[in-house]
């Protein structure tokens, strides 16, 4: 395990370095389209729960209105969200809004697969994830990631119900209990075959 937890790293390190190079006009164009579109930062950034619940500043580019956005991620986004900008809503369709975390990889706060990272105290159903579902501490056990099993399930979008966020941390859960370097290799494969399809974002 200790072996594969260092070949997962430098992997992360060389796929976060390499994305960015080759991903840098695409980078650029979106912070343009971004400035153009609305008052505000490029950027959103946000606390979230890394590694042995250590937080971390996420990146992503803004998908909301400036004066609209809730830093601290405890409002769920909705369908049709008016707080979502038309690029916003582009974006996060194609998860484009997302590239940004591969800076997050890069400096070690999250990989390229692993449970993503929820917000401290994140609600599901109503209730703290932590309350509702049993073992949900375990899914820190491995950092965060851009993908992960859930994800590449097709497990995606609001939580209003509770079985909804109890398969995801069960996939988060599974995941970290079965991790190999094969099975990242099939998350992302999976991942990027559900992204061709037309993307899973929300």
């Amino acid at each position: 395990m200790p072996v594969q937890l260092a070949i997962k790293r430098m992997i992360d390190i060389g796929g976060a370095f390499f994305g960015i190079l080759v991903l840098s006009p695409v980078f650029l164009l979106i912070a343009v389209l971004i400035k153009l579109e609305s008052k505000g930062p490029v950027f959103f950034k946000q606390l979230r729960t890394g590694l042995n619940e250590v937080p971390f500043e996420i990146l992503k580019f803004r998908s909301m209105y400036t004066d609209l956005c809730d830093v601290s991620g405890v409002r769920q986004t909705i369908d049709n969200d008016p707080r979502i900008t038309p690029l916003g809503r582009f974006l996060r369709r194609t998860n484009l809004d997302e590239l940004p975390q591969l800076w997050n990889v890069l400096i070690g706060d999250m990989s390229l697969v692993g449970p993503r990272p929820h917000v401290p105290d994140m609600l599901a159903a109503g209730r703290n994830y932590d309350e509702l579902v049993q073992g949900y501490e375990y899914r820190h056990l491995m950092r965060p990631g851009v993908t992960g099993l859930a994800q590449a399930r097709g497990l995606r979008g609001p939580t209003a119900h509770s079985w909804v966020a109890i398969r995801r941390i069960v996939c988060d859960v599974e995941y970290v209990r079965q991790f190999s370097l094969l099975l990242d290799m099939k998350i992302i494969v999976r991942t990027v075959i559900n992204e061709l399809k037309g993307g899973t974002g929300f």
